[in-house]
């Protein structure tokens, strides 16, 4: 029945049905970051959130691993639902559980043996280096288990159930509210507080996740010799979900270039600056990814149906919604800029300074829905080179230069910095834009042919 609703339902109809319990979890995903961030800022200080701005890179590239397996798979599984192999369906969400685990592993082991280089590398002061090391320590713990939640939440919604993906997020994102404030306040655990909140919320996640893969409601009846490894079905499980992980973990490895270039320009108080545009940034951006998680399965089913048609469809209606959604939250940060940083920390100078970023930063995102569609369609269909193209763009092509320019070369100082995410936004969109409506010519030659 999911099926055949990718298949034959209206597009508007099934991309709302499947977005709008993404786009929802990912919103209250986004508020719990926000809500973890102003606790941490209200309950220990601002210097907390600059340790916090440290570790994030570094928790992004564990979901940037988690998502690399899990994108890669939903997307072997879209296209084998669509062309009715319902065996290669479930040997590739069986190859995506082995991976993600040992990889998870992995992630553990290395990050608490090398945790002090890791920090130092990712922009730690002297100042920061406690706050960041507490918070890490913990979180690493769960990495061993965490990465499953985030890569079979993409499985779920390949299937077509985006309201078990949006419910299996709601737990962990409200339990680990609740337990933020438990945690930081009455309890005073500090900033370690914050951290065993989330692994704990992680973990509800993952039991819900599992109670629904083998509770009978699954289409993807994973059974022990699903899980077997095939080295060719791995291979284009990470090919095709190595643009994800490039996205996130350039995003990652930047850090340690505007982490280390903040500490220069700004010291401290620019890198807590940063954490809290980040979160904010993330929150204009949850929503448009949550389109994206409903395009995806739209997109992929039907290429592996010959349905070009739908696919043109849907990337056009994505587009718009994207380009709304970014152009109201653009609005409203521009328009009460004071307001916003004002809610993580009343000090003066974490506002005065913050405002400034947080109007040059968030300029160009009204244009980033035609990025963030472009590269994931690509990846929808199993194109992974320029879909890898896309997401590089701007981050190596032109974030680095950018940052390493303008605040030296150029003489803008900070500012640079922040004037340098906006122009990356805008120049990495106009090469998504040609190269998506070359895709879309093709398509359109493909449906003409039929």
């Amino acid at each position: 029945m999911k099926n055949e609703r990718l298949e034959n339902e209206k597009i508007g109809k099934l991309l709302v049905s499947l977005s709008l319990p993404a786009t929802i979890a990912m919103i209250v995903n986004a508020l719990y970051n926000i809500v973890d961030t102003i606790f941490i800022g209200r309950g220990i200080g601002y210097l907390a959130i600059g340790g916090l701005t440290i570790v994030f890179p570094i928790q992004m590239i564990i979901m940037a691993i988690a998502q690399m397996v899990g994108i890669g798979a939903a997307s072997v599984i879209s296209r084998s639902l669509g062309a009715k192999d319902y065996e290669r369906a479930e040997r590739a969400a069986g190859n995506s559980y082995l991976a993600v685990g040992l990889l998870g592993i992995f992630i553990c082991i290395f990050g608490l043996a090398f945790i002090d280089p890791l920090l130092r590398i990712f922009g730690a002061t002297d100042i920061l280096l406690p706050y960041a090391k507490e918070y890490l320590q913990v979180i690493l713990a769960g990495s061993i288990y965490f990465p499953f939640a985030v890569s079979t939440n993409n499985l779920i919604r390949a299937e077509g159930n985006a309201k078990t993906a949006m419910f299996s997020m709601l737990i962990g994102t409200v339990l680990n509210i609740v337990l933020d404030y438990v945690f930081i306040f009455p309890m005073g655990m500090g900033i370690r507080g914050a951290a065993l909140a989330t692994i704990l919320s992680q973990l509800a996640s993952v039991l819900y996740i599992l109670f629904y893969m083998y509770g009978g409601r699954s289409s993807l009846k994973v059974k022990l010799h699903h899980l077997s490894p095939e080295w060719g079905m791995i291979r284009e499980i990470l090919a095709v979900g190595f643009p994800a992980f490039a996205r996130q973990t350039a995003g990652s490895l930047i850090a340690i270039l505007m982490n280390n270039s903040l500490a220069f320009y700004g010291g401290e108080l620019a890198i807590s600056i940063y954490g809290v545009i980040n979160r904010v940034i993330m929150f204009l951006f949850m929503p448009l990814f949550g389109v994206v998680q409903g395009m995806q399965p739209i997109a992929g089913f039907n290429y592996g149906a010959k349905r070009f048609d739908r696919i043109k469809e849907v990337v056009r209606l994505s587009i718009l919604v994207t380009t709304v959604f970014a152009t109201v939250g653009t609005l409203l940060g521009e328009l009460f800029p004071g307001f916003i940083i004002g809610l993580f920390d009343d000090d003066p100078d974490l506002i005065r300074g913050g405002v400034l970023a947080l109007r040059l930063t968030i300029s160009m995102v009204p244009v980033i829905g035609v990025q963030i569609i472009g590269a994931s369609l690509f990846q929808s269909v199993g194109k992974a080179v320029p879909s890898l193209l896309l997401t590089l763009t701007r981050q190596v092509l032109f974030l680095i230069p950018l940052i390493l320019l303008l605040p030296g070369i150029f003489g803008l100082g900070l500012a640079g910095i922040w004037l340098s995410m906006p122009l990356a936004d805008f120049f990495s969109t106009i090469i998504t834009f040609a190269l998506l409506k070359k895709e879309m010519l093709k398509m359109e030659k493909h449906c003409s042919q039929e």
